[in-house]
């Protein structure tokens, strides 16, 4: 299996928080976490296969285009991240989430 990171970046909460729940009822994904950027943006890290992941990220988008004023900043996916990313970045598999891993 090719693991991949997506990623998708809104400006304000409510927005990400329907594009989180999109994401992981759509594909077998991982919600790993968020990080507040400043300035109301906001961004949701999912972890998955690759095409998992894309699905995802997908389905999300649609989703937080619903929440009144919302507005997708950007979205990403890396396909086979380079290991050392994780120790460095907020993007790994916590014990926290570790029981919904894929």
């Amino acid at each position: 299996m090719s693991i991949a990171i997506g990623m998708i970046e809104t400006k304000g909460f409510p927005a990400l928080v329907e594009a989180a729940d999109a994401m992981v009822k759509a594909a077998r994904v991982t919600l790993v976490g968020y990080e507040k950027i400043g300035s109301a943006r906001v961004i949701v890290i999912v972890r998955g296969d690759v095409s998992e992941v894309q699905a995802s990220v997908a389905a999300g988008v649609e989703s937080a285009k619903r929440v009144m004023g919302c507005e997708i900043v950007s979205t990403h996916i890396i396909a086979r991240p380079h290991e050392n990313l994780e120790f460095v970045l907020p993007i790994r598999y916590t014990e926290d989430v570790e029981r919904f891993r894929m």
